[in-house]
Formats: structure tokens, C-alpha cells, sequence
């Protein structure tokens, strides 16, 4: 009884620990901004790589009031301030990181774009 206590103690953890782990499949090796992918932070902490987050076209985000929204598989997800990145966007387009768990989409990093 002792040992199931301990394993359903881990297992949130270490559930959390695979959702936010990297996905880097080598596909961005070569891209010249690799290096500033790897480095990229929000107030929340790294956004990982390029292979975890994933652009965002035009209609899918808007601003009001200062603040952010995003459309991820069809719902709008609200950005928290302390997910957007401050630093001006090389990528050039709106990138989101988004970590997927059993209580819904939250937004570890926000990368804005322009709006055209």
C-alpha cells in the first residue's frame, strides 16, 4: 500500500515533466536562428525551441486592451501578460507555445508579430 501511495504521489509530477519537455527533432539544426529559438524566454521561463511552438496566422490572434488572445484547436486561450515576449520577434511571425493538460491550454510563451 506504501509503494501505490508513493507512485500516485510521482505520477503528477512526472507528468508534468513529459508536457514540458523539448521536441526538437533536428528539423531547425541548420536554421540560423536556432541559437535565439534555444535562449527564448518569457517571463514564465524558456519557450523551448522552434519545434515546440508553432506560428499563427493572422486571424487566429488579436489584441484588445493590451492584451492578448490566441485561437489554439478552435477555442480563444487568453495570454497572460507574463507570457509575452519583450524582445523584438526575429522570426517575424506570431509564434505561440502552448502546454496542453487535463485542465485546459495555457500559454507558456507568446511571441507577437504585426498585424496586417
Amino acid at each position: 500500500m506504501r509503494n501505490l501511495r508513493a507512485i500516485l504521489v510521482a505520477m503528477p509530477a512526472l507528468l508534468a515533466a513529459g508536457l514540458v519537455s523539448a521536441r526538437d527533432d533536428g528539423r531547425y539544426a541548420n536554421s540560423p536562428l536556432k541559437p535565439w529559438f534555444d535562449n527564448l524566454r518569457s517571463a514564465k521561463g524558456l519557450c523551448c525551441s522552434d519545434a515546440d511552438g508553432f506560428a499563427v496566422s493572422d486571424p487566429d490572434w488579436d489584441s484588445k486592451d493590451g492584451h492578448f488572445r490566441v485561437r489554439i484547436d478552435g477555442e480563444w486561450v487568453d495570454v497572460p501578460d507574463e507570457a509575452v515576449i519583450k524582445e523584438p520577434n526575429r522570426a517575424g511571425r506570431t509564434m505561440v507555445w502552448p502546454l496542453r493538460s487535463a485542465v485546459g491550454i495555457s500559454i507558456r510563451c507568446f511571441l507577437p508579430g504585426s498585424m496586417s
